[in-house]
């Protein structure tokens, strides 16, 4: 049996489920401890509700999700506003040097996966779907390469192979990022850069300036979101008409970059819209609501279904995913608290998605403090650079 929940339902209980992950932070200390984000908390145990639905009833339940991805483009445009050109061209190292780990983690990654696939009786090629088309490529990577697996292998299931890895990862990041953070930042004593620089994305857990979001502040955000938005969405459907297929958020994140800073240079006496509480708190409840509909979807019965393979060798891949953001990540990125930052969101985005990174980097900067260039950086490798580093990675395992 199925049922469907129509994307009103789905959004409606996307808040409640958002709202337990808030209560179980604050009534169990551990998460709270280990910066486990408000959404994971409360959308796994909405999955692993669906879960039991499905195991003691044989219940589906699926969701339409429209809501959810709009909320995904909402908060990719305030990432946009809130690029400043200066922590643009600061960035521009870190960027460069996330961008060769990331190509670093997705040779692995694969690695990993072809190994692991030829233990288990899998054809090798079938790997990709084990290592950075699921993993770093998330859920959409993996469904659009299970064909091409599928043809080249003849393996049956080959999307419900890369969608069940894709899920597990998506659980895996979610939960190791604050970790990561809680034992580098603590651990070596880091503290923020800028202290004093407004947060991003989402308001301290002791912040106190709430007054500061006033509707006029709030509308005024709201508008030029909705700018950004529109304009991303001519632009996305002119490429298309070109053949070039980018994801909708994409154009927003680069439409909302440009307002934000030709607005800073027409109007520099202009009511502030960048790194305000306003357009922190949209952008959070943008994510969290996101990250909550996202996570409490997850059909946990596909990764049961598929056993110790895929435990084996994600739990391989978590390993490495530790050690490397730990060991090489964190010193390259010069061992200071944006690296820490970094870090937590690194592990979010290498077994994930690249929401589940920023989550994990809120979840971070909330409890000990800002680090705006990390949300700079860590997006636009995610967003422009990671997805043709990946499709050259799987193309090469491929026809190997």
């Amino acid at each position: 049996m199925t049922l469907t929940m129509p994307d009103f339902a789905t959004a409606t209980l996307g808040f409640a489920v958002y709202l337990l992950g808030t209560y179980l932070n604050g009534w169990f200390a551990p998460l709270r401890r280990f910066n486990i984000p408000e959404p994971v908390s409360g959308g796994l145990i909405a999955a692993a509700f669906g879960l039991a639905l499905y195991l003691l009833f044989g219940l589906q339940v699926t969701f339409e999700l429209e809501t959810r991805d709009f909320l995904l483009v909402v908060f990719f445009a305030g990432i946009g506003l809130n690029a400043r050109l200066s922590d643009l061209i600061s960035g521009g190292k870190p960027l460069v040097l996330l961008l060769i780990l990331t190509m670093i983690a997705i040779l692995a990654q694969n690695v990993i996966g072809v190994a692991g696939a030829t233990v288990f009786g899998y054809p090798p090629q079938a790997g990709v779907l084990f290592g950075s088309a699921a993993l770093i490529g998330g859920h959409g990577t993996a469904i659009a390469w299970a064909p091409d697996v599928a043809a080249v292998t003849g393996l049956a299931g080959a999307q419900e192979l890369g969608v069940a890895v894709a899920t597990l990862g998506l659980v895996l990041a979610a939960l190791i990022g604050g970790p990561i953070a809680k034992y580098l930042v603590e651990g070596k004593n880091l503290v923020p850069e800028r202290p004093d620089e407004n947060h991003t994305i989402g308001l301290a857990l002791d912040d106190q300036t709430t007054a500061s979001i006033t509707p006029t502040s709030f509308m005024r955000v709201a508008l030029y979101l909705n700018i950004a938005i529109a304009l991303g969405f001519f632009a996305h459907v002119g490429l298309e008409q070109t053949g070039l297929k980018l994801p909708l958020f994409v154009p927003c994140l680069i439409a909302a970059i440009l307002i934000a800073n030709l607005r800073s240079v027409l109007f520099p006496s202009a009511p502030p819209v960048s790194r305000t509480p306003s357009l922190a708190l949209i952008s959070e409840l943008a994510l969290g609501a996101f990250l909550a509909m996202s996570l409490m979807s997850l059909q946990l019965w596909t990764i049961a279904e598929l056993g110790l393979a895929i435990a084996a060798i994600l739990l391989a891949q978590t390993l490495f995913t530790l050690v490397f953001v730990i060991y090489v990540l964190f010193p390259v990125m010069g061992r200071g608290y944006r690296a820490a930052v970094l870090a937590a969101g690194f592990g979010g985005f290498a077994l994930g998605a690249t929401p589940t990174a920023i989550a994990n980097m809120t979840a971070v900067t909330k409890r000990y403090g800002p680090s705006p260039i990390a949300f700079v950086v860590l997006p636009l490798v995610s967003a422009f650079f990671v997805d043709i580093a990946n499709a050259i990675a799987i193309q090469a395992v491929m026809n190997f």
